[in-house]
C-alpha cells in the first residue's frame, strides 16, 4: 500500500489549546499542519460545557465549546490545515511522522514537530481500587464526553473522587445530567481546589459535602454501581456510600507514548519530556508544550505554552543555533516537580516568566528556595499557597542568580 507524502513547515500533535493556539501562531507565513486524533478539534473544552474558559489567553469567560470554537477558528484563520481523526502511530525520522486516518496512510515530513498530546485522568484500573467491576464509574473525561457530546444520561446520586479544579468541573456536568453529588472525597486535609470553588461547592446552589482526609477503598455493585466503601484515613473508620455513579477526578498523567517512542529525554518527575524554557526537547526540531509537560493545568495556561513555542520554532526553522547544554532544575520534597526542567545560557524566560511546580503539601505561605553547587542562589517568599492538586507557580526571576554553567539546581520549600 502506497503512503501519501505531506511536506511541511511544522507539524504538531495535537488540537488542543495548546496546539490550535501554537499553530495560530505559527501559520502565518509558514506551512502549518495540526494533527488530531478525535473527530473535531478542540480538545477537553469541547465537552466541558460550563463557563470558566479564556481567562488568560482570550481575557474572555466563556465556556469550554464556545472557547474551543474560537481556537479552531483562530488556527483556521491564521492558515493552518487542521486534520482531524488523524493518529499519529509512530516515527520514521527525526521530525517526520507517520500518520493514520480515514484517507489511509500518510507521512508527515516536517522542519519542526511540536508536541501538544495533553495529559489524562488516570482511570479505575490504575488507582488499583478494589471492588466489584460495575457499570457507572467514570472519569471526568469520560462522563463529560457521555453527556455533552453523546447526549447521553447517567445516574442519579454521584461521589466524586477528588477535590480539585476538575472535581468541580464534574460537578457541574452532573448537574447538567440530572444526577446529584452526594459526595466528595479527597485524600488531603482540606480540598484541593481554589477557594472560591469550595465556596460555590457548599453553597445551597450545588450543595456539595467533602470529606477530607478519606479515600475510596472499595467499589460495590454490579453488573451496575449501587454503592462505595470510603475510609477516615485518620480513624480507620469505614462507612458505606449509596452511589450508582463514580467518577474518578483528577490524578493525571501525560499522554506521553509519542514522546518515549522517540526517544527523547523524559522528566521521570513529570513523567513528560523534558523541556527547556524555549519549550525544546532532547531531540533538535522536536519542541513540547502545554499539559504535556505540567499534568495538569488550565487550559488557557496551555494554550499559552502554544504562543510561547512559536519564536523558538521559528528561530530553528532559521537555522539559530541552539544555546549551550544548560543545568538541570529539579525539585525536592515536598514538591513533587518543576517544569521547565532545563535552564540554558542565553535562553529568555519561560513562558508567562513563570515555573510550574507541583506540591503533594499544602504551604499557606510558601518560602521557595534555591540551591546550586550546595549555596543558596535564591529564596522568595510567596504571598499564594502551594496547594496539592493546582500548580503552584513561581517567579522565574527567583533563578536569576543561577550559573547556567555551573551544577544541578533545586527548588524546594524553605
Amino acid at each position: 500500500m502506497s503512503i501519501e507524502v505531506i511536506e511541511t513547515d511544522v507539524a504538531i500533535v495535537g488540537g488542543g489549546p495548546a496546539g490550535l493556539t501554537a499553530a495560530a501562531a505559527l501559520a502565518p507565513g509558514l506551512d502549518v499542519v495540526v494533527l488530531e486524533r478525535e473527530a473535531a478539534a478542540g480538545g477537553i473544552p469541547r465537552h466541558s460545557d460550563h463557563p470558566g474558559y479564556g481567562i488568560r489567553d482570550m481575557k474572555s469567560f466563556i465556556s469550554g465549546p464556545s472557547y474551543a470554537r474560537r481556537l479552531v477558528d483562530q488556527a483556521t484563520a491564521a492558515g493552518a490545515d487542521i486534520r482531524t481523526r488523524a493518529t499519529v502511530t509512530g516515527w520514521s525520522g527525526d521530525t517526520s511522522l507517520d500518520v493514520t486516518s480515514p484517507e489511509g496512510r500518510q507521512r508527515v515530513q516536517a522542519r519542526a514537530v511540536v508536541l501538544a498530546t495533553g495529559a489524562r485522568e488516570r482511570p479505575r484500573s490504575a488507582r488499583l481500587i478494589p471492588g466489584d467491576r460495575g457499570s457507572g464509574v467514570y472519569t471526568t473525561g469520560h462522563l463529560q464526553n457521555l453527556v455533552h457530546v453523546q447526549h447521553r444520561t447517567v445516574g442519579r446520586r454521584a461521589v466524586i473522587v477528588g477535590a480539585e479544579l476538575v472535581s468541580y468541573s464534574a460537578v457541574l456536568t452532573l448537574r447538567h445530567a440530572g444526577c446529584d453529588t452526594a459526595l466528595m472525597t479527597t485524600t488531603h486535609p482540606s480540598p484541593e481546589s481554589y477557594a472560591v470553588f469550595n465556596l460555590a461547592g457548599r453553597s445551597p446552589l450545588l450543595g456539595v459535602d467533602v470529606a477530607t482526609r478519606t479515600r475510596v477503598t472499595r467499589i460495590i455493585g454490579k453488573p451496575a454501581l449501587r454503592a462505595v466503601e470510603i475510609e477516615d484515613l485518620d480513624t480507620g473508620r469505614r462507612r458505606i456510600v449509596d452511589c450508582d455513579t463514580l467518577v474518578l477526578t483528577g490524578d493525571w498523567i501525560p499522554d506521553h507514548e509519542l514522546a518515549r517512542a522517540a526517544g527523547l529525554d523524559m522528566d521521570t518527575d513529570t513523567l513528560g519530556p523534558l523541556t527547556d524554557t524555549a519549550l525544546r526537547t532532547s531531540r533538535p526540531g522536536v519542541f513540547a508544550i502545554g499539559n504535556l509537560l505540567h499534568p495538569v493545568d488550565t487550559a488557557d495556561i496551555a494554550a499559552l505554552d502554544g504562543r510561547h513555542v512559536a519564536a523558538a520554532v521559528r528561530r530553528h526553522l532559521s537555522g539559530t543555533p541552539v544555546p549551550a547544554a544548560g543545568v538541570r532544575l529539579t525539585a525536592a520534597a515536598p514538591l513533587r516537580w518543576v517544569t521547565p526542567g532545563v535552564l540554558r545560557p542565553g535562553d529568555g524566560p519561560p513562558a508567562r516568566n513563570r515555573l510550574l511546580l507541583w506540591t503533594d503539601t499544602l504551604v499557606r505561605v510558601p518560602k521557595v528556595v534555591v540551591r546550586q553547587d550546595g549555596r543558596v542562589v535564591g529564596r522568595r517568599t510567596l504571598p499564594w499557597a502551594a496547594s496539592p492538586g493546582r500548580v503552584f507557580r513561581v517567579p522565574a526571576g527567583i533563578l536569576e542568580h543561577v550559573d547556567p554553567k555551573g551544577g544541578p539546581v533545586t527548588v524546594s520549600l524553605g
